[in-house]
């Protein structure tokens, strides 16, 4: 009779012996319940990673070699075949020998920026030693640069195929189309030489950089620009040069497209160039919804094209008397949810509509934001009467570089410094409010307001861009390759946006979850074998609800070489 139990063993150094433990004793063999071991097993196996599980499970007869991940490329190759994106690839690209290991380049490059972001360097070496993609055992950077140059090649085209797959997939609508641009910057002093470049800002061929010598006409040096230049950066880093960025985003957060354009360039135009491509998509009627910065007389009058309308941010501190003539209209609000109260307000011979939106809890937040600026600028300016008319003078200029203070700041007839009451009482008027200007006459005034809180998916993809894919730091300084670059990242925030859409989690839980299903690799006399782990139900219902089929357990039987 014999029994099955669970022991340590331990080395006496001062016996010179190997001395046992009975942690745990089952019983006898043919009473043992095997199913209460394997769950045990299962319970135990929990603590570790899915590599030492393998390892420590493998049969006596076969060697653990390696485990690496396998649930994560799974489900983005599976989504991003489901697209067709892979099929679109193959298509467009011309060498019918490149086709094949390009498209699976790049969909390694696109899983990179979604699983590990890292250089394309540090890419490849993630494709050939640490993870599993199907049809791709390894790669080096020549080949992941060579596909970044064919996917800027196929641009416009894949962009609007992709479209429609995600449109047929998710039945998209777009009725609500959101725009916005961000700035991202290069750890460099040097900004790129001028080139000359179309009203899109793309390089003109044969372009070459301005030696500065002779003279120069002014239109043309008008578009002789540097892609990575210096500008108004978003990331408060007017000191380094950058490139400026653009998405366009539907109603449930879905990156449509993107667009890149020399760091100089101002918002002001971008979107034209937007409306203008997107036009050839034949979207139907679209709103165009856009912030601050775009809400030019020129603009508004090129998104109504082709029976086109816009609801846009309205700058509340400007010289525009359509603008003070809103704000200084009379009328009650009405109350959404969310803690928003909204007023459409009409304006004399404006043929927009107005609608002003007031937030009670941003209005508290405002408020004690200019309190704290009153008393900072009180203590900076007090005692300054007594101050010579030239360091007061320098004090103003100081004072003058910080908008939040200078905004508060009177300079009497004398030259003396003090609080602007005026304008202390102008700024009490537009707490916790901002004002939307539209041209759909069909929408109500709680869709105007409804549609520009939905801008915030636009501000989620950046952030989302720049934090779980990291966009930044960019290891590129060739224009192509940044463009390319970007246009990684969007194809990455695209296939997170609709694995988080069907399966309404964050792809942070997701991701940690697919993570854990692994392939391990076991060498021994009959071969290689390649086994998958146990599938997860966590996993399993990821993958259904995705509709992608789970891989199989075995991936690989191979006799020996």
């Amino acid at each position: 009779m014999s029994y099955l139990q669970l022991a340590h063993n331990e080395w006496d150094a001062a016996a010179r012996v190997s001395r046992r433990t009975v942690l745990y004793n089952f019983g006898r063999t043919d009473q043992v319940d095997r199913d209460a071991i394997a769950r045990l097993i299962a319970s135990l196996s929990q603590v570790l990673t899915p590599g030492q599980a393998m390892a420590a499970t493998a049969p006596p007869e076969l060697a653990f070699a390696e485990s690496r991940p396998l649930g994560g490329t799974h489900a983005l190759d599976g989504l991003w075949r489901r697209l067709g994106i892979d099929a679109m690839i193959r298509g467009l690209v011309k060498d019918p020998r490149a086709r094949e290991r390009s498209e699976r380049a790049l969909f390694a490059l696109v899983a990179n920026r979604a699983l590990k972001p890292s250089s394309k360097l540090a890419a490849s070496h993630w494709v050939s030693d640490d993870v599993a993609i199907e049809g791709l055992p390894a790669v080096d950077d020549d080949a992941c640069y060579r596909a970044m140059d064919r996917l800027l090649t196929m641009e416009s085209q894949l962009a609007e195929q992709v479209y429609w797959a995600v449109a047929d997939l998710l039945n998209l609508e777009v009725d609500l189309l959101f725009f916005d641009t961000t700035s991202t910057y290069f750890e460099t002093g040097q900004a790129d030489e001028p080139l000359a470049r179309d009203e899109y800002g793309r390089r003109q061929p044969e372009s070459k950089p301005q030696d500065g010598a002779g003279p120069v006409d002014t239109e043309e040096a008008a578009q002789q620009r540097g892609f990575r230049a210096f500008g108004k950066s978003k990331g408060h880093r007017d000191d380094l040069p950058q490139v400026i960025i653009g998405m366009a985003v539907t109603r449930t957060g879905i990156p449509i497209r993107v667009w890149s354009w020399p760091g100089a360039t101002s918002d002001s135009a971008l979107i034209r160039q937007v409306k203008d491509e997107l036009k050839e998509w034949t979207l139907g009627r679209v709103v165009w919804v856009a912030d601050r910065g775009f809400t030019s007389a020129a603009n508004r009058r090129y998104l109504q094209r082709a029976g086109g309308h816009y609801i846009l941010g309205e700058k509340l501190r400007t010289d525009s008397p359509e603008v003070k003539a809103a704000l200084g209209r009379q009328g009650r609000y009405e109350t959404l949810a969310d803690n928003m109260r909204i007023k459409e307000v009409k304006v004399a011979d404006a043929d927009d509509r107005f609608v002003i939106c007031h937030n009670p809890d941003q209005a508290k937040r405002d408020a004690a934001t200019r309190e704290q600026l009153i008393a900072q600028l009180a203590d900076t300016i007090e005692g300054s009467d007594k101050l010579s008319g030239a360091k007061r003078a320098e004090l103003r200029g100081r004072l003058s570089t910080k908008p939040g203070l200078n905004r508060y700041l009177r300079v009497t007839p004398g030259g003396l410094l003090r609080i602007d009451k005026a304008a202390v009482k102008t700024e009490e008027g537009l707490d916790g409010k901002y004002l939307l200007r539209s041209s759909d006459p069909k929408l109500s005034a709680e869709d105007i307001a409804t549609g520009y809180k939905q801008l915030l998916e636009v501000e989620r993809g950046w952030r989302d861009m720049k934090s779980i894919i990291d966009l930044r730091p960019v290891y590129h300084r060739l224009e192509d390759r940044i463009r390319a670059h970007v246009l990684l990242c969007w194809l990455a925030l695209l296939l997170i946006r609709i694995i988080e859409t069907t399966c309404n989690d964050t792809w942070s839980n997701l991701r940690l979850q697919l993570e854990r299903l692994h392939v391990g690799t076991f060498t021994g006399p009959a071969g290689t074998f390649r086994q998958c782990t146990e599938i997860t139900k966590p996993q399993q219902t990821i993958l259904t609800t995705l509709g992608i089929a789970p891989p199989p357990r075995i991936l690989e039987a191979a006799p020996p070489a």
